[in-house]
């Protein structure tokens, strides 16, 4: 059976999203989800000692913190946290940071949409990839 992959304007469904974390499509080896920060909001500190990420920032200001450093990052920004690094994403501005993100291998369950951090913190044990991909 042929797959389809994800093809789509990503910026678009960067800049149109207003959860603060959705799947939209998830691979064997990477997954792509949006996010928005809200003025003040950050994701979180964390590691994983598994997997790359990558970021793109495509509204707003923020910082990304990599093993205690602070990146200042606006629109049109690219960053990747190796594996293994501790890291944050803050939303330093007055508007809301669109970004999406790659992670090699997936991070998530497929299609998950956390409409804020509250929601996504309460599943955080539940929404760990399954081995389940979009096709």
């Amino acid at each position: 059976m042929a797959k389809k992959g994800y093809v789509d304007d990503v910026q678009k469904a960067t800049l149109d999203n207003e959860t603060f974390r959705t799947v939209l499509y998830t691979g064997e080896h990477l997954q792509l989800v949006v996010m928005t920060l809200k003025p003040g909001e950050e994701i979180g500190e964390e590691v994983h000692e598994d997997r790359d990420q990558f970021f793109r920032f495509e509204q707003g200001k923020g910082e990304v913190r990599i093993d205690g450093k602070a990146n200042p990052v606006e629109d049109d920004f690219g960053v990747i946290v190796p594996a293994g690094a501790r890291h944050n994403v803050v939303n330093t501005g007055d508007e809301p940071l669109k970004f999406y993100t790659l992670y090699g291998p997936p991070e998530h369950k497929d299609k998950i949409v956390h409409r804020t951090k509250d929601q996504a913190e309460a599943d955080h044990d539940n929404d760990h990839w399954d081995g389940k991909t979009t096709e």
